[in-house]
């Protein structure tokens, strides 16, 4: 019976703990100061904050490298004020780019970001954080979270044109060559197309 209570007791105590640790993230202020813009999002929140750039597969999965994975991993932010893991899923550009090339050169080191949280406050494993100003930790000035477009032209020298990025991008022209538009195959495709003329 006292192997039970003691299971109940350290239950309850982490439980409390969680708890605990949850209201204090949410009393936190993380739009004071902050400059970045809202993008017309819904349930986008102003949020500056300090943090550790990680590798996310190594923080979730303990699969790690000593380079967060040299640009071909998702990257985040574990918040100093709550410990809390961000997935970062954006950077400050209009297109949709990510923000890894904004990250890496911070790996695993402490740095002030600003930017969005989006999605909504409630289902907190909902939201995703849009950095558009980064700096290491002291240093004077933010740097705009911005490099993707560039990062990704020097990648592709060949597919220049006009239009957004991921119209050129030769693995998603691949992946479209090989699964249809919808990723069912291209008899998908021209059924869908003749339902909707």
């Amino acid at each position: 019976m006292k192997i039970f209570q003691n299971r109940a007791f350290k239950t309850s105590s982490v439980l409390l703990a969680v708890a605990f640790s949850a209201t204090t993230a949410l009393a936190e202020d993380f739009t004071k100061g902050s400059k970045a813009k809202d993008f017309g999002l819904n349930e986008a929140v102003q949020s500056t904050f300090s943090a550790k750039v990680v590798d996310l597969l190594c923080e979730v999965a303990g699969d790690c490298t000593d380079n967060c994975g040299a640009g071909n991993r998702q990257l985040g932010l574990v918040r100093d004020a709550d410990n809390k893991l961000i997935a970062v899923l954006k950077n400050g550009q209009f297109s949709f780019n990510g923000a890894v090339e904004d990250l890496l050169p911070y790996c695993n080191q402490k740095v002030e970001v600003d930017g969005i949280m989006v999605g909504d406050p409630e289902e907190h494993n909902t939201q995703f954080y849009m950095v558009q100003f980064i700096k290491a930790e002291g240093a004077a000035e933010f740097n705009k979270a911005n490099k993707w477009t560039k990062a990704w032209a020097a990648r592709n020298p060949d597919a220049k044109g006009k239009g957004p990025w991921f119209r050129r991008d030769p693995r998603v022209i691949k992946q479209i060559e090989a699964n249809g538009y919808f990723g069912l195959g291209k008899d998908a495709d021209i059924a869908y197309a003749k339902e909707n003329q």
